[in-house]
């Protein structure tokens, strides 16, 4: 069996989209704790499996392809299921008084820190992944109801292309994982 050490496009590419066109397409469903390594077992939908061995801090994308034989019109292409994002939007605060500034940031910080959800901060936005039911997260945001910011869900993947590879890590790596549970 042969170890796939790198990864050969992207579905995402213009190019690749062009060739996959009339390919059989197999998908390889990764959960985002498997999609943080750069060795595991990729076993496809039909149960294929493809041992992936790519080069130290290396990751993958939603879209990889890992294997593709134009000759009989197959591919293997991994798809990843990354959990939404909270992203809080702090741009509002940028006119307001130094103190002003301090004072919400705390807030939040508090907010964030207390229920020990991960974050990455990237300009005026913070992005926490869900890590507990949305719900639960939107009413936390709620009770704190904290001025001069915005917050929604995004989709996981809609974030990565704004992320460092450690900021992915930070933001999927642990995601979901009881070590952020927090009980009082």
């Amino acid at each position: 069996m042969e170890v796939i050490t790198s990864v050969i496009g992207n579905t995402h590419d213009p190019e690749w989209a062009d060739k996959l066109k009339d390919a059989h397409v197999h998908s390889i469903f990764l959960d985002q704790w498997t999609a943080q390594k750069s060795r595991f077992l990729a076993i496809d939908e039909h149960g294929h499996e493809y041992p992936v061995a790519l080069a130290s801090r290396k990751h993958v994308a939603d879209g990889d392809i890992i294997a593709y034989d134009p000759e009989k019109k197959f591919a293997a292409v991994l798809r990843l299921n990354l959990s939404p994002v909270l992203v809080v939007d702090l741009a509002k605060l940028k006119d307001q008084p130094q103190e002003e500034i301090i004072r919400i940031s705390l807030e939040l910080g508090h907010a964030i820190g207390n229920q020990h959800w991960p974050a990455v901060v990237k300009g005026t936005k913070v992005y926490v992944p869900m890590t507990v039911d949305r719900k639960v997260m939107l009413s936390v945001m709620d009770t704190h109801h904290i001025e001069d910011i915005t917050y929604e869900f995004v989709e996981g993947s809609e974030v990565i292309p704004y992320m460092a590879p450690h900021e992915v890590r930070r933001l999927f790596g642990g995601a979901g994982h009881e070590s952020h549970s927090h009980v009082h």
